[in-house]
């Protein structure tokens, strides 16, 4: 009984440690908070992600932007 209580422990503080160290998150407003505490975007993760891009062909159509003829829109 001992040894079991002992192991619940243990597993509960190796757990807590692991959430206490990782990175902030956005919140729903795009603001980096922590423990309720704006702090630098650099430590959020869940950076904003670049936009993926978009290519058209001579004719106005989407295509792969690796394929030849197409063209990056703006």
């Amino acid at each position: 009984m001992t040894r079991t209580l002992a192991l619940f422990a243990a597993i509960a503080v190796v757990a807590s440690a692991g959430t206490a160290s990782a990175a902030p998150a956005l919140d729903a407003a795009g603001k980096c908070r922590d423990g309720g505490k704006f702090v630098a975007a650099e430590k959020c993760k869940g950076a904003k992600p670049t936009p993926k891009q978009v290519c058209k062909d001579a004719k106005g159509r989407f295509a792969k932007c690796g394929s030849p003829g197409a063209k990056p829109v703006k």
